[in-house]
């Protein structure tokens, strides 16, 4: 069957909620991925950030096939070794006290709302608390993560959502202080904005909620669902700012291409939010996904991948601030590590991710004008210098 008679045949079946690009990806390797037909494509999306270390990096299948041959799954009724492993290994990556694994990062978020009502609520004795998060955010699609994604667009169809949710700027401490009322229990962002535009936090921003949390007994939660596991060159990007959050929620290269994610929890949330019954999941921390992320953890430390992405940060970012020194069409590049973008003016950013496509080149947008290169975290000078290359014409056209 041709490629094209495959893609039709999917929407046959399969619900029209993605607009997919014309290409049916059949298999990777290294940081590239191949369709059916055989082209070859210069991965620079990552499954949206997801492929941290490419396709069939070194040891990372072995681990996989090893725990399949062990067990699968097995419920959170018990206990198994490679969730222990893994909660030990995140822990100790971000210095926080418990976590809770989930199968994606929208359930992240929904633990973490829930971990921060429950706090006010033992704390306050009342159920009406309110959370604040920023406009131009993205938490997921579930009902309460959208909740707290700051853009109307996909807030409407589907209200009412939860209420309690009020909005501020990012990086404005004023908007986020108009907001504050004896009510508020919780203050959510990312610490770099990924879908709404790759913004990362400002230090001084981060700081200054810091202590007004700290004043005003308020968790501060960070989402790093995007902007963590080390894509900005520290596992968290938080480790960057020396600021630390009392919730913090993860996904997307904590498994590296396996559905996981979880929400981690500071020593004062963790000591009186959940409790047995208040929260679950039946397929989350399953063997399967916890040997994929401790093995992930495993790779990162004994190949250096943060020594990695920090050494060759200088070098992405001058490849694209030449890019946008050489087409007016590029208006800013803007970005931290390995999540960067390309703020593109006077033509639609889906025509320069289509030509790319066309190319031979995966990159994806984020917001309404901008070009977000999120690859995977072992990617090379000569992966930079090839991309560039290929930009160079689809801007040129």
């Amino acid at each position: 069957m041709k490629m094209r008679e495959q893609m039709d045949a999917a929407e046959v079946n399969i619900l029209h909620t993605y607009n997919r690009f014309p290409v049916m990806i059949d298999r990777g390797e290294g940081c590239y991925v191949y369709d059916t037909e055989g082209k070859k494509y210069l991965d620079f999306a990552a499954g949206i950030a997801v492929n941290a270390l490419g396709y069939h990096y070194p040891g990372y299948d072995e681990a996989l096939k090893a725990q399949i041959d062990k067990l699968l799954h097995i419920s959170n009724l018990y206990y198994n070794e490679p969730m222990s492993e893994a909660g030990e290994k995140l822990i100790k990556a971000c210095g926080m006290s418990k976590a809770f694994f989930t199968n994606s990062g929208t359930e992240a978020i929904e633990g973490a709302l829930k971990a921060a009502r429950k706090y006010a609520f033992l704390r306050d004795g009342f159920a009406d608390h309110e959370i604040i998060a920023m406009n131009h955010s993205f938490h997921g699609r579930s009902m309460g993560a959208l909740s707290v994604t700051g853009n109307a667009h996909y807030r409407e169809p589907f209200e009412p959502l939860i209420g309690g949710v009020k909005f501020a700027d990012f990086n404005d401490l004023d908007s986020v202080k108009a907001q504050i009322t004896e009510k508020t229990c919780a203050i959510l962002l990312e610490t770099v904005q990924g879908e709404g535009g790759i913004y990362p936090a400002q230090e001084d921003f981060l700081k200054e909620l810091r202590a007004i949390c700290d004043e005003k007994d308020i968790l501060l939660i960070f989402d790093e669902i995007q902007c963590g596991m080390g894509r900005t060159g520290k596992y968290f990007a938080w480790q960057w700012y020396g600021v630390k959050p009392d919730i913090m929620t993860c996904a997307k290269a904590l498994g590296s291409g396996v559905p996981v994610g979880a929400f981690v929890l500071g020593e004062k949330a963790a000591a009186a939010s959940l409790v047995p019954g208040d929260h679950g999941t039946t397929y989350g921390g399953n063997p399967f996904v916890c040997a994929a992320v401790s093995k992930v953890f495993d790779i990162f430390e004994q190949d250096h991948i943060l020594d990695h992405v920090q050494e060759l940060t200088p070098y992405l970012e001058e490849t694209l601030d030449k890019l946008a020194e050489k087409y007016d069409c590029v208006a800013a590049r803007r970005g931290r590590g390995f999540i960067q973008g390309l703020v593109i003016a006077g033509r639609p950013v889906g025509d320069v991710v289509n030509k790319a496509l066309a190319k031979g080149l995966l990159v994806i947008s984020a917001g309404s004008d901008v070009l977000r290169l999120v690859p995977p975290l072992v990617i090379t000078k000569e992966n930079i210098d090839e991309m560039a290359s290929i930009l160079d014409q689809c801007l040129a056209e």
